[in-house]
């Protein structure tokens, strides 16, 4: 993994691939599926989670984008 110096402190930098919203049936995104560091992990739509926050701060840094739900 590589490390990163964020906000003063050093932090691990998450490999975030396979970006992919997820539907409810009320047909609204709920949460994303993607892989994180090599592990398939469904991230609810929370911004207090430490990985969805993380998917938002790649994305808004253009590393990243999440696909539409299917």
């Amino acid at each position: 993994m590589l490390c990163n110096f964020r906000c003063g402190i050093i932090g691990v930098i998450m490999i975030i691939t396979n970006a992919k919203y997820n539907k409810d049936f009320s047909d609204i995104n709920c949460s994303v599926n993607a892989t994180i560091d090599g592990v398939e992990m469904l991230v609810p739509l929370d911004t207090a989670n430490r990985h969805y926050a993380e998917i938002l701060k790649q994305v808004a840094d253009g590393d990243i984008t999440i696909a539409e739900a299917d």
